[in-house]
């Protein structure tokens, strides 16, 4: 009953602001994305030539890369290839803003760069660039479209809108990595996610970890414990599987200038743990870990690893709503 009123006050300060408890203590800024390879020194070149600001560098030891809004990607050198399945732990892809989509794609392409096919839902129909085909509900890519919908859109003669859209690299060891949008910069703006339940992960991701969730649209409900469980809805499509891809339940959290969003599981199945796993872990730095610890020790969150060494500095790991892995780095 405490877990259900503690979920229920932080689903109304959505929209009252945050409680008092959540002012002593400020957002974690996104700090890392830990990521299993069997050679660390060609995904840098990969990510490092591909994309503008991007360069090599190392962190506490690790070999990674890092971008102009100080966002690295660490790389933790395995002795087999990671186990890489877009579908069944929490992680899905990651991804990078561009500044011209078209022209980021072209010269990605021109450089030997190999993207993934987009599924159009039309026929054995496919697209390198989501706004190469039918636009998503009320006209915005990434929303998707169900095949009635296509079918409705070409009888009134509705084309596609090209300019900017998303496309998704197959990157190294089974990455895959979105690039999207024109934007003002060139950056890693996001992780992009599955949760068993998308609402709920949302009031996790509040309560826990402070995180500045996506308002409330207009006309939808404040979800609380009690009715944050929405059932899956219909496939559409643009996608990356040729059956579809379920967009709905949607929510999301941003971590400074990152944002972690995400739709509903794919799958029947549950998710797993992702240690292990190609994306295998995410990190937030905190100026001070102790008040972390005790707030979150408190709140009953699992932890993965209790406090332990990252290089000079240290770290604990928690356990996201759906097993996905968070550190909490100390970074003063």
């Amino acid at each position: 009953m405490k877990a259900r009123l503690l979920l229920a006050v932080a689903s109304l300060a959505l929209l009252a602001g945050p409680s008092l408890a959540q002012q002593a203590l400020a957002p974690p800024v996104f700090h890392h994305l830990m990521v299993n390879t069997v050679d660390p020194q060609a995904s840098i070149d990969y990510y490092s030539k591909g994309f503008v600001n991007t360069r090599g560098t190392t962190w506490e030891g690790y070999p990674a890369i890092t971008t102009d809004n100080h966002v690295l990607v660490l790389f933790n050198k395995v002795a087999a290839p990671p186990v890489f399945d877009s579908q069944i732990t929490p992680f899905w892809h990651f991804g990078w803003n561009a500044t011209d989509e078209r022209a980021k794609v072209k010269q990605l392409q021109d450089s030997g760069y190999k993207f993934a096919p987009l599924w159009t839902g039309i026929g054995e129909g496919s697209v390198v660039i989501s706004s190469d085909t039918y636009p998503g509900l009320g006209g915005v890519y990434g929303n998707g479209e169900t095949r009635e919908q296509m079918k409705e859109a070409q009888a009134k003669g509705v084309k596609p809108l090209g300019g900017a859209g998303f496309a998704y690299l197959a990157g190294p060891d089974g990455a895959m990595v979105e690039v999207a949008g024109n934007n003002d910069q060139e950056r890693f703006n996001h992780i992009h996610m599955w949760q068993d339940e998308p609402y709920c992960a949302q009031l996790w991701y509040y309560k826990h970890l402070n995180a500045a969730v996506r308002p409330v649209a207009a006309g939808q409900p404040t979800y609380t414990e009690e009715n944050c469980h929405v059932a899956r809805g219909v496939a559409t499509w643009p996608s990356l599987t040729k059956d579809g891809m379920y967009r709905y339940p949607t929510a999301g959290v941003t971590f400074g200038d990152v944002a972690m969003n995400w739709y509903m599981d794919q799958t029947d199945k549950p998710l797993v743990g992702t240690l292990g796993h190609l994306m295998d872990s995410v990190g937030l730095s905190v100026p001070n870990l102790d008040p972390w610890i005790a707030k979150l020790k408190a709140e009953g969150v699992h932890f993965l690893k209790e406090e332990y060494k990252y290089g000079n500095t240290r770290a604990i790991m928690i356990e996201g709503p759906s097993h996905e892995a968070i550190a909490l780095v100390e970074v003063k």
